[in-house]
């Protein structure tokens, strides 16, 4: 399985459950230099919130302090851009694990000192994404 996703994302449908899912892709952030900053849990907020019910969501903002601070010694508002997101999620029976493609992300900057730093962040998110999504165990 390779990770795939659409132009602005590298995504995977998994066949773990949703919270093994989230396991998976948290040691897998932390084997790829990344911590967890933040964790927005959309499925909880939306009940609270709106009083809507959906399947689970989670946000995960992840960061790997070496190429973020690359990445803001080019371009120092790109913390507006910061942190990268994971998404792990359920649709219709399936948990799907989907990030941020850093290369598009970065893009639209329009800086190419980011160019090596957005490459390496989407190599590594793509790795994040295609090993959790495939690891049973």
């Amino acid at each position: 399985m390779s990770a795939v996703g659409n132009s602005y994302t590298v995504s995977a449908t998994t066949k773990l459950e949703f919270e093994q899912a989230v396991g998976r892709v948290r040691e897998e952030l932390a084997r790829e230099g990344f911590g967890v900053l933040c964790e927005i849990d959309v499925q909880a907020t939306l009940r609270q919130k709106l009083g809507v019910e959906r399947e689970p969501y989670l946000i995960l903002g992840a960061c790997s302090p070496p190429l973020a601070h690359a990445a803001l010694e080019a371009e120092p508002n790109l913390g507006t851009l910061l942190p990268c997101n994971v998404v792990v999620y359920t649709q219709q029976a399936q948990t799907h694990i989907a990030a941020i493609d850093a290369e598009q992300m970065l893009s639209i900057v329009g800086n190419p000192e980011l160019a090596a730093t957005a490459t390496e962040v989407r190599r590594r998110l793509a790795e994040v994404v295609e090993r959790a999504a495939r690891r049973t165990g």
